[in-house]
């Protein structure tokens, strides 16, 4: 049965027998090509998707050593063709049903992250709207100060000048 937009789905994908008729130095290459056939039979999908996370459980214990099987959470979404924009074609998204503690804390992380920053692109926008203000505030004030009548002038300073005497000599004696 095809997945259908925007469904989930749980699949326990056995491993073994696929990766076990291959040599030992490309056992977690085919694991993960077996993966995505897997998908593409069950979910009927045009492409997948495979997820950061079920990306380094297949791969942690390196190239000779895959999991026997991985039980995997399936989502599909339809996706526009980018060259054709009429076109378009279901895209299943896999990754680990149950996400180690590490991958938890991150995404509270990048939560709190992202919400750091909305707080501080709100304060911003209230500290430009602020010096702006006080920006056409100082603008209307020189406006006002070249307007207003000037008074008439008293007696300007005449600066001041340089005395054109020679200092003394430090040693008169000498010539």
């Amino acid at each position: 049965m095809a997945l259908k937009d925007k469904e989930t789905r749980q699949y326990i994908i056995p491993l073994r027998k696929e990766f076990l008729k291959t040599p030992k130095w490309r056992r977690t290459k085919k694991a993960v090509s077996a993966v995505r056939n897997f998908l593409k039979k069950h979910t009927k999908a045009d492409k997948i998707k495979i997820g950061k996370w079920l990306n380094q459980e297949l791969w942690l214990h390196g190239i000779k050593n895959p999991p026997a099987r991985v039980k995997v959470k399936v989502e599909a979404k339809k996706e526009k063709d980018k060259k054709d924009e009429k076109k378009e074609f279901l895209v299943a998204y896999a990754e680990l049903s149950e996400l180690p503690a590490k991958a938890k804390r991150l995404e509270e992380k990048e939560k709190k992250v992202r919400e750091a920053v909305k707080k501080m692109q709100e304060k911003e926008k209230g500290m430009l709207e602020k010096a702006k203000g006080e920006i056409e505030k100082a603008k209307e004030e020189k406006k006002k100060s070249k307007d207003a009548p000037k008074d008439k002038p008293g007696k300007k300073e005449k600066p001041k000048k340089k005395s054109t005497k020679k200092a003394p000599a430090k040693y008169p004696d000498k010539k």
